[in-house]
């Protein structure tokens, strides 16, 4: 009898070994919520194996790693060793009251510029250190480097890079995938076909406080790290009729790219038996509901990847160098992807030359990507070797379109946008309001039409010189060699 209780747990575990990496194989509701309502971990048996107390094994295996107040001290030291460079703050904190602090590298760190924003989530899962111990290490690589390493001072240059390396201190401390409440914070931000994660009273303050992020910083991509598997994850995670098959969002190609650029990059994710290439939809793997990575393409207007960076969740700390060689290039390239590739611009007023926050779409992509609020900057990732039309629009004006063939490297394409109430429409409207108000200016205009015909050529010709003038302006905001193109 204890023969076969003990042959029936070993096939138990192992037919659950492989569905821990981003959550539970099978189940397609939130992590905490069964039938409408919030549950623990402990109704649940698989969710029993996530341990919600230290044990005398987790402990030993946190040996050599860092513990939250380590990481505090490390960020605050990198702070300090590397100011010139970067910034230190906290977006939030957790249930127990730890800081969720960031670092930002940048060489104008906490300004705003016509540069994109990358961002790195370490730790979303308590019982998944490594990405906070590698992000640590990104950092200090960067800090160390950027002088002598060209890929290096890519990044310091022309992106702001976030790196918060860890979401759930209060998790690491427990040594528990969930956070204080028990709750697995990669279920817990609204999902597009589960609308019970809307309730905001029910969420968690490490998923509050990351919304609040994006809503404060515009992220044109993302990538957060986990463990348990070897592999670069894309939308869509879930599906619509909840079952398990490929549910490609509308940047599946770009997507695809983005996930190819870290396997390719890493030692040995793109060898991959299980992933060919090393890339999976998320629902082609297996659902969930309620991550963060669709909430980020969706609300936020941010490319995000989910990289499973190492197939050990908790692997002894005296892998962590050879971890970190295997995934550093993965890391630096994955981030410079940003300003390598797609394309980059301003959109602007013709009239005015100034800086207009509109939008841009690309036919036959169902997504929009927003220009950023103070500069008008835009960037929109692309999967190269592709023709494509783009469109620029902004309310009051008319949109403009253009065709472009995307090659290899980054293209700058700016646009000049004309208001939608020309001269002869403004005169219009003036000669309807005369007449409304029978002010009397009816002969005025038929007895100085010359001088009026005069004013237009004149308007005219100092429109032209406008826009000449607005092209110089345009081509002072050159950050990297790029093929330009104005619209």
């Amino acid at each position: 009898m204890k023969i076969f209780f003990f042959f029936s747990l070993l096939v138990f575990s192992l037919s659950f070994s492989s569905s821990i990496a981003r959550g539970p194989l099978h189940s397609s509701l939130p992590s905490g919520i069964r039938n409408g309502s919030r549950i623990s971990y402990s109704d649940s048996v698989r969710r029993q194996l996530f341990q919600d107390k230290p044990s005398k094994l987790s402990d030993d295996r946190a040996k050599g790693y860092m513990t939250n107040s380590d990481l505090e001290k490390a960020v605050k030291e990198f702070g300090r060793r590397c100011s010139n460079i970067s910034r230190i703050y906290s977006i939030g904190k957790s249930v127990h009251g730890v800081p969720l602090w960031v670092i930002e590298i940048s060489d104008k760190p906490g300004e705003e510029e016509p540069e994109p924003a990358f961002k790195f989530i370490g730790n979303v899962h308590g019982d998944e250190p490594v990405g906070r111990e590698l992000l640590l290490r990104l950092a200090n690589w960067i800090c160390d480097n950027y002088m002598k390493d060209s890929l290096a001072r890519l990044i310091v240059e022309n992106i702001h890079l976030h790196i918060l390396p860890s979401m759930n201190p209060d998790g690491y401390f427990l040594r528990s995938r969930g956070n204080a409440n028990n709750i697995d914070l990669n279920r817990d931000f609204p999902d597009q076909f589960f609308p019970l994660n809307n309730d905001i009273n029910a969420r968690q303050p490490e998923t509050r406080a990351v919304m609040n992020w994006l809503r404060e910083i515009q992220f044109a991509a993302s990538a957060s790290l986990h463990g348990g598997a070897l592999v670069a994850n894309y939308p869509w995670d879930g599906t619509e009729d909840k079952r398990r098959n490929y549910y490609a969002c509308p940047d599946d190609d770009t997507f695809r790219f983005m996930a190819s650029i870290y396997s390719r990059s890493h030692h040995n994710m793109s060898l991959s038996k299980e992933f060919p290439g090393g890339i999976t939809n998320g629902a082609f793997w297996y659902p969930i509901y309620g991550g963060m990575q669709d909430w980020n393409y969706i609300h936020a207007g941010c490319f995000e990847l989910t990289l499973e960076i190492s197939e050990n969740k908790w692997p002894n700390a005296n892998e962590l160098p050879t971890l970190w060689e295997y995934n550093k290039m993965s890391l630096l390239n994955l981030a410079a992807s940003l300003v390598k590739t797609g394309i980059h611009g301003r959109i602007f007023s013709s009239d005015s030359g100034m800086p207009l926050p509109g939008s841009v779409s690309i036919k036959g992509i169902n997504y929009t990507v927003k220009a950023g609020r103070g500069f008008a900057d835009y960037h929109r990732l692309l999967a190269p070797g592709e023709r494509y039309e783009v469109m620029a629009t902004m309310p009051g004006y008319k949109p403009k379109t253009t065709r472009i063939s995307l090659e290899e490297a980054a293209m700058t394409l700016d646009f000049i946008l004309d208001p939608e109430v020309t001269t002869k429409g403004s005169l219009r409207s003036i000669n309807d309001c005369r007449c409304e108000s029978k002010c009397g200016l009816e002969v005025f205009w038929r007895m100085h039409s010359e001088v009026y015909f005069i004013l237009i050529v004149v308007s005219v010709f100092l429109c032209f010189l406008l826009k000449r003038k607005l092209k110089v302006n345009i081509l002072n905001h050159r950050q990297l060699p790029r093929r330009s193109v104005q619209v």
